[in-house]
């Protein structure tokens, strides 16, 4: 019995043309095909950055940077934080969790370090 290979052997025309028209069969499901990009995803950081002139990064740590992070640290929707103190100044960086709204967040963020832990500053 001979085999389906066989019939390619001895015809290697038919072997073309049959390897064109998969090629040109394919080369049209590309382009037709509907590809979904990848989905929309966002990931937000906030910054916050206080200056107090003159203090030890021990000081800016306890007077400063702890208690905004306590006040950041209240409100949802945070993946995790960062923060650094310095000689004179403090950075604290809220990663937020995928696809939160990010919109929403400079406003709480705002309230959250102007409002609660203000009291609390040295002046």
């Amino acid at each position: 019995m001979k085999s389906f290979t066989d019939l390619f052997i001895r015809r290697p025309v038919l072997a073309t043309v049959v390897s064109l028209i998969i090629l040109i069969a394919g080369l049209q499901a590309i382009r037709s095909l509907n590809v979904r990009q990848y989905p929309l995803s966002e990931t937000a950081t906030i910054t916050v950055t206080t200056v107090y002139v003159g203090a030890s990064a021990d000081l800016v740590r306890g007077f400063v940077t702890q208690p905004i992070e306590r006040s950041i640290a209240a409100a949802d929707g945070i993946d995790y934080m960062e923060s650094a103190s310095k000689l004179g100044l403090s950075t604290i960086t809220v990663h937020l969790r995928l696809n939160y709204d990010s919109k929403s967040a400079p406003k709480w963020t705002r309230s959250a370090t102007t409002c609660r832990p203000r009291r609390k500053f040295p002046r």
